[in-house]
């Protein structure tokens, strides 16, 4: 039974590993080359708090947050 539980461990040490650099592959790909980069727009950061309150809008809306928690995340993205 150890050796099943070890195997099983492993196996998801393995998978956690090819999903994350999967994920760092994508990230790298989908970034823009250093030399075509211009100045960064002063709402870069304006931005990603827009699209991190859409992911949590959309995570409310499949019932994954409650509007309770999704008001006090926003709030707290927003600094309010």
């Amino acid at each position: 039974m150890v050796l099943g539980h070890r195997s099983a461990r492993r196996r998801g040490m393995v998978m956690g590993a090819a999903m994350a650099s999967s994920r760092s592959r994508k990230q790298q790909a989908a970034a823009p080359a250093p030399a075509a980069q211009a100045a960064p727009a002063p709402s870069a950061p304006a931005d990603t708090t827009v699209e991190q309150i859409k992911q949590l809008a959309e995570l409310r809306d499949q019932g994954i947050l409650t509007e309770e928690e999704f008001s006090s995340k926003k709030k707290k993205l927003l600094g309010i």
